[in-house]
């Protein structure tokens, strides 16, 4: 029996019934739709137009690719799920979407502390900001954050995985999560795997936060100095873009793994799920583009070229037809 049941998992979902389960669908699936047109036209946007071309948008397009793999790995198998009637996933697909979801996950968590790092730079030392914050040192400080997600989640999917998996197959959520994993279904003793839980990303939100609250304690300084309104105008705009993005992350991100007794509730946990794998993910591109001056005209001048080249080819049409 325990052979069997290391070969796959049943993801119970929320569990609830087929009109419930019809409207979670059609949640799950707005979501995502919105979710993967949004950054997945961040990242467009930013790659084609030159002005956009900067260190803040270079990471901004970083994070809207995390935001779109993050939930790709998630909402299908969720989706597909809502009416399946075995919701089964074998023990490696359980194992490989935990351990890509604990890549891109803390990977978002450096990535923001990067930004708040960048708008620091940019702020508080303007004229050394393009010797620091070139090129390669923004491809450097990336590679560190998809690096320290990769160490992170390799030493989360090890411990994780490793253990005896014997009292249930069954797992009360709708995707492989570290909390469900040590709270139902492993058997063994589970204290050193909850302390490198609470340890590890602990360490990680903390580290991170206290970056970030350190770049914006300079940030807020340098701008009380400031005398040109317009100019306290922008810098409030960006960095409140920012900031909103980091609250909504990080409070999902501690509420969940961050605290002892974070998966004492699944129920709780499975609606904080939720909201930190599809809502924040669809809601990133949306504060970004809403709140950024650059950004909505960037998607302005891409529609204007794209209705010319629209224009030319009808035009072109018209003129082999006559």
């Amino acid at each position: 029996l325990a052979t069997v049941l290391l070969k796959n998992f049943v993801l119970e979902g929320f569990g609830v019934g087929l009109e419930t389960q019809a409207l979670l669908f059609a949640v799950f699936l707005a979501l995502y739709m919105v979710t993967v047109l949004g950054n997945l036209l961040m990242i467009i946007v930013i790659t084609l137009d030159a002005r956009l071309h900067s260190p803040m948008y270079f990471f901004l397009k970083n994070l809207s690719f995390v935001d779109l793999w993050y939930s790709s790995f998630i909402a299908p198998n969720a989706l597909a799920n809502f009416f399946s009637s075995s919701k089964v996933i074998t023990f490696t697909g359980c194992a490989m979407q935990f351990f890509f979801l604990s890549i891109l996950a803390t990977t978002e968590c450096f990535l923001l502390g990067v930004m708040a790092y960048d708008r620091f730079m940019a702020i508080c030392n303007p004229l050394r900001y393009p010797i620091t914050m070139c090129q390669s040192a923004c491809t450097r400080l990336v590679l560190g954050a998809y690096c320290g997600g990769c160490f992170n989640s390799i030493v989360q999917t090890s411990f994780t995985f490793h253990l005896p998996f014997c009292s249930s197959n069954r797992i009360n959520h709708f995707f492989c999560d570290v909390p469900p994993l040590l709270q139902i279904i492993a058997c063994g003793n589970t204290a050193i795997n909850e302390l490198l839980l609470f340890g590890i990303c602990g360490l990680i939100i903390v580290g991170v936060m206290f970056v970030i609250l350190i770049s914006y304690g300079y940030i807020t300084v340098t701008i009380l100095r400031m005398r040109s309104g317009t100019g306290r105008h922008k810098i409030f705009s960006t960095c409140g873009s920012h900031m909103t993005v980091v609250t909504l992350f990080f409070g999902t991100a501690f509420v969940m793994y961050a605290q002892p007794g974070a998966i004492e509730s699944m129920e709780q946990g499975k609606v904080v799920s939720v909201f930190y794998t599809l809502v924040i993910p669809m809601l990133n591109p949306l504060i970004y583009s809403l709140r950024n001056k650059d950004v909505k005209e960037a998607v302005q001048r891409l529609g204007q070229k794209h209705t010319a080249i629209r224009r030319m080819c009808s035009g072109g049409e018209a003129v082999t037809h006559l």
